[in-house]
C-alpha cells in the first residue's frame, strides 16, 4: 500500500487550492484546540470531529481523490459550521466576536468561496 506522500498530486494544485488548504487548516486548528478544551462535553466531541473533517478533506484534496465531489460536500460542511456557530453564539455585532472567532469565520467564509470557485472552474 502506498503512503499518502507517494500518492500526493501536488503538481495539479493551483494557488486557489493552496489558499483553500490554508483556510481549512486554520479552521481545523481552531476546532481542535477549542474542542479539546470542551471535552468531555458533547460540543467538544463535535469540535474535534469537525477538525478531523477539515484535515481529512485536505488529505483527500492532496491525493486528488474525487476533488469535484470534495468541493460539493465541503460547501455545506463548512456552511453548517458557520450557521451552527451563529445559532449558538448569536452575536449582535463585531464587538461580540473574539479574535479567534473572527479568524475562524473569515477562513470559513473564504473556504466556501474558494470551494465554489474551484467547482465552477473544474466543471
Amino acid at each position: 500500500m502506498s503512503s499518502i506522500v507517494e500518492r500526493a498530486d501536488l503538481d495539479s494544485l493551483t494557488p486557489l487550492h493552496w489558499a483553500a488548504v490554508a483556510m481549512a487548516l486554520v479552521s481545523a486548528a481552531v476546532h481542535l484546540v477549542l474542542g479539546v478544551g470542551f471535552l468531555p462535553h458533547w460540543m467538544g466531541v463535535l469540535f474535534v470531529l469537525a477538525a478531523g473533517g477539515f484535515v481529512g478533506a485536505v488529505v483527500l484534496l492532496l491525493v486528488d481523490y474525487r476533488r469535484r465531489l470534495l468541493y460539493v460536500v465541503g460547501v455545506p460542511f463548512t456552511g453548517m459550521q458557520l450557521v451552527g456557530w451563529y445559532v449558538v453564539n448569536q452575536p449582535a455585532g463585531l464587538a461580540d466576536l473574539s479574535a479567534v472567532e473572527i479568524v475562524d469565520k473569515v477562513a470559513q467564509i473564504g473556504l466556501v468561496l474558494a470551494l465554489i470557485a474551484l467547482y465552477a472552474r473544474e466543471s
